[in-house]
């Protein structure tokens, strides 16, 4: 029974509310995964969803656009893909602004989303990654954060859904998010923009922007982490490209 195991093993198991928002959060999880399949979302790598839905249709167009880039940032969708579409739909400059405001879009709702609903389950599980991130970011979030942003390793989305149950303020995380999103907005903004350039040109302007800002993001890295780390995954990685470099 239950309530005679040894005192050496531990069964009282979750809380009843950390359990309903456990299964809340999984549910909600599941729900999305369904509506991705049943929703533009599912096409959103293919041009002609833009050409449909999106250019030519001004404001509405802009929404469409910022609403779902948002949405399928959130659920893990590649950024660079949205930026991609931003640049092919608007240009480089407007393209390169709803862009940046999707990015951000996508990270507040992870963020909140993993804030609100999963973050005594996160806390519970991943309780180790989570002190990594707030020993990280503790001393100057934005700073931090920006730099987080410019390392070409990582994911995005678990960024994001850490730095939702951990103690990091929003305001900092987004503005430096916002900034640290920028060198690889622009280079796929730039790269789906088609602006009247050579194709090569632009695709060598795109691959030398990526490479300095992520010798950028490494160099910052290695300078300013002041001895804490972000797991030893990503310390391998930035190690072996600054071998690399």
């Amino acid at each position: 029974m239950l309530g005679s195991c040894p005192s050496g093993v531990r069964v009282t198991g979750l809380k009843p509310r950390l359990l309903l928002k456990g299964l809340l959060l999984m549910l909600t999880l599941v729900a999305l995964a369904w509506a991705l399949e049943a929703s533009p979302l599912a096409r959103l790598l293919d041009t002609q969803w833009v050409d449909q839905q999106v250019r030519g249709r001004g404001l509405a167009g802009e929404g469409m656009f910022l609403l779902v880039g948002s949405v399928a940032m959130a659920v893990g969708l590649p950024r660079q893909a949205v930026c991609f579409l931003g640049g092919y739909a608007f240009g480089l400059l407007w393209g390169g602004v709803l862009a940046s405001l999707a990015s951000v879009g996508g990270c507040v709702l992870a963020f909140f989303y993993a804030r609100l609903l999963g973050r005594d389950l996160l806390m519970h599980k991943f309780a180790a990654r989570v002190r990594r991130i707030d020993a990280f970011l503790s001393d100057n979030p934005l700073t931090m954060t920006v730099l987080i942003r410019f390392l070409p390793v990582g994911s995005n989305l678990l960024t994001n859904l850490v730095a939702g149950v951990s103690s990091v303020r929003s305001g900092p995380f987004f503005v430096g998010s916002l900034i640290g999103y920028a060198p690889q907005t622009i280079i796929f903004v730039l790269l789906g923009s088609g602006i009247h350039v050579d194709p090569w040109l632009r695709i060598s302007s795109s691959i030398a922007l990526f490479v300095l800002s992520s010798a950028l993001g490494v160099f910052l890295y290695k300078r300013l982490r002041r001895g804490h780390t972000l797991g030893a995954d990503i310390d391998g990685d930035v190690d072996g490209a600054d071998a690399v470099q």
